[in-house]
């Protein structure tokens, strides 16, 4: 069996999603402090996780033509650390828009193709991807309660700085992480057109689009929904981590589980949860233990339909389009899925409020679930793993 090296990849995801647990629930509190309105809140993320849709198969084309996954990340890393700390020297609506654009070019290149490389350094043991990628969640909660505790000391300004230090710390822990040469692309591989318009696969990209854009309220609002009902910054972390929390018991578990439940059994109840979880948060914010119990569920509208899509990408798509694949899944959910979630949480969060849109998101989510019902998870794929 040959040696995984746990703790550098480990490294990656801690910092990682630490850099999220610094950006995630306070970026849209820091624009709100800069002046920028709901609907520019909602434009300005919405053009963070639009570069998702290119960037990621962009980045992925070339690490799959080239077998060098962790140099584009060291590349990408680099530039997302200069380009980010931008926000620093102008705060007009078109000058963060261009700052915008450019760092998340080069991020959201990042995660996408680490997690084939994590892939490959698992080899066979690709059932301890979840003892992985639980530090990032560790991580996450980290950074989110150590934050909202410096936030409540000091002015929210300090905020592009200590994230422009994570950043830095992503690119560090990438140099240290050992490369691994994957298989190259070639043309007796089967050409990943002819995977992507399957129909169980299009419909596996549908349902994590609507999943991600029914999470778009939760990822812009959540923090300043909080704020309307007068949480403080540190309550507005400790929920956030609550969520993260809650991820690294499924990913501490998922590897039993997968023994006995199906990944499309996980999808459908993941999906289902969602509805749940959003109409919890729309309509009961200010019962504090209904909002503590909707964080709780994170653990499976976004850590067990994560992991699940982690393992029916690296089944769908093969070693030769594994970088493509993992990028094509973060286009679609995280990009494109995210755009439009960040767009009509923005356009209809001061015009209808924060209620009408979560439950608009609980809409979204149930959608998800039919189609996940109808047309995923009949191929083998889904077979018990």
């Amino acid at each position: 069996m040959h040696k995984v090296p746990y703790w550098r990849l480990s490294g990656f995801y801690f910092f990682y999603f630490a850099t999220l647990g610094g950006f995630l629930p306070y970026w849209s509190l820091y624009l709100k402090e800069c002046h920028f309105s709901a609907a520019e809140i909602g434009e300005l993320t919405a053009f963070m996780v639009g570069t998702k849709v290119l960037a990621p198969n962009i980045w992925g084309w070339i690490a799959d033509h080239t077998g060098k996954s962790l140099r584009v990340i060291r590349i990408a890393s680099f530039f997302a650390t200069i380009l980010f700390s931008g926000f620093m020297y102008r705060q007009s609506f078109e000058w963060f828009a261009f700052v915008t654009v450019s760092f998340s070019f080069f991020w959201n290149a990042a995660l996408p193709q680490f997690e084939a490389a994590t892939l490959h350094h698992l080899k066979d043991q690709t059932h301890r991807y979840s003892q992985i990628r639980l530090w990032g969640s560790i991580g996450f909660i980290v950074t989110v309660l150590s934050v909202g505790y410096l936030l409540d000391l000091y002015n929210i300004k300090l905020l592009p700085y200590l994230i422009v230090s994570l950043l830095a710390s992503i690119w560090l822990i990438s140099l240290l992480t050992p490369e691994i040469s994957t298989v190259k692309a070639n043309r007796a591989a089967v050409k990943i057109w002819q995977i992507v318009k399957q129909p169980e696969i299009i419909a596996f990209l549908l349902v994590y689009m609507l999943l991600q854009a029914a999470h778009g309220p939760y990822y812009v609002f959540f923090s300043i929904y909080l704020k309307q009902y007068g949480y403080s910054s540190s309550m507005i972390g400790l929920l956030w981590s609550l969520g993260a929390g809650a991820e690294i018991i499924v990913f501490l578990v998922m590897r039993r589980l997968l023994k006995f439940i199906s990944l499309r059994r996980f999808l459908l109840v993941s999906a289902l949860t969602s509805v749940l979880r959003w109409l919890m948060i729309a309509w009961y914010a200010d019962n504090l233990w209904v909002l503590l119990a909707a964080q709780v569920l994170h653990a499976a509208t976004f850590g067990t339909a994560h992991v699940t899509a982690i393992h029916l990408v690296q089944s769908y798509f093969g070693k030769h389009h594994q970088g493509k694949g993992q990028a094509l899944y973060s286009s679609f959910s995280f990009g494109l899925g995210g755009v439009l979630g960040g767009l009509y949480s923005g356009y209809a969060w001061d015009v209808y409020g924060g209620q009408w849109v979560y439950s608009f998101a609980a809409f979204l989510s149930f959608l998800a679930y039919i189609i996940a019902g109808i047309w995923v998870g009949k191929g083998k794929a889904f077979c018990h793993q």
